[in-house]
């Protein structure tokens, strides 16, 4: 069985996307630019934070460490 909900309440989900748009719509306007070329330049970012994330695990690699350390001391 559901429960009965007020009229007034409003789902959780409803309330953070609400949140979020009035987010993006205040940052858009602190930073003076459209909200697509803010949501397109969050994309680029994540993308880009991500790529430099997963270079530093493999750079960062314990077994690649070791090879590389042995390599040193032939």
């Amino acid at each position: 069985m559901r429960r009965q909900q007020s009229p007034e309440a409003l789902p959780l989900g409803a309330l953070g996307r609400w949140l979020a748009g009035l987010a993006t719509t205040l940052l858009a306007r602190s930073l003076d630019l459209p909200e697509p070329l803010l949501h397109a330049t969050g994309s680029l970012v994540v993308a880009q934070v991500t790529e430099i994330e997963s270079r530093a695990v493999r750079t960062l690699c314990p077994a690649r460490l070791r090879r590389r350390l042995v390599a040193w001391f032939r």
